[in-house]
């Protein structure tokens, strides 16, 4: 399955890139004075307001969340996650991907597992 893509291969690769590497170019702009805090801090709201939304009882509240899953054969994965009065009550799957994009999950997965393993040792401390 491919999903609908209007983006050349050169389009995908140059974009995934600097999504990747925003952070950076963000300390490189400010000479090393500062990172990408104000994009943490409303991300943090964003999900904190969704996540009082969602205890309140509110419908249809999605949001990405990295969280205990079967998503992928890892134990823990960011995925899109419907949230409600009990908390996280449904983790979505993750949809059709093309070639590029299983080839960047498996990269990213060989990732996440080393720090996965690292998190779960520091927090059995």
């Amino acid at each position: 399955v491919k999903p609908p893509s209007s983006f050349t291969a050169e389009e995908t690769e140059y974009l995934t890139n600097r999504i990747q590497n925003g952070g950076t170019e963000v300390v490189e702009a400010k000479a090393g004075a500062g990172s990408a805090t104000l994009s943490m801090a409303y991300a943090a709201a964003k999900f904190a307001n969704s996540c009082l939304r969602g205890l309140k009882g509110e419908a249809g509240i999605v949001e990405c969340a990295f969280v205990d899953s079967q998503v992928t054969e890892l134990p823990f994965f960011a995925a899109k996650v419907r949230l409600g009065r009990g908390g996280a009550e449904e983790i979505y799957q993750l949809g059709p991907l093309n070639e590029y994009e299983r080839i960047g999950l498996e990269k990213a997965k060989r990732e996440l597992a080393g720090s996965i393993q690292k998190g779960v040792e520091f927090i059995k401390k």
